[in-house]
């Protein structure tokens, strides 16, 4: 996110994701089905991007570089 300007979003959406994962850094699956967390944090990056630009060809666009950019 810093990379992309962002980085001052990460403070407010770290707590959002508290719970998520165990202090090893592996995801919880006892707690979180990983479905529901992933539609979770496309929402939280839609919320971002609609707060930073303000339009939805914007967050559309975020949300297609983010999936190509992460899912290798």
């Amino acid at each position: 996110m810093g990379q992309l300007g962002l980085g001052k979003q990460f403070g407010r959406l770290a707590p959002q994701l508290d719970g998520a994962f165990g202090a090893d850094g592996v995801f919880a699956h006892d707690r979180l089905r990983f479905v529901d967390f992933v539609d979770d944090v496309e929402d939280l990056l839609e919320e971002v991007a609609w707060q930073e630009w303000g339009s939805k060809k914007a967050v559309d666009g975020f949300e297609e570089y983010m999936l190509r950019h992460y899912s290798g």
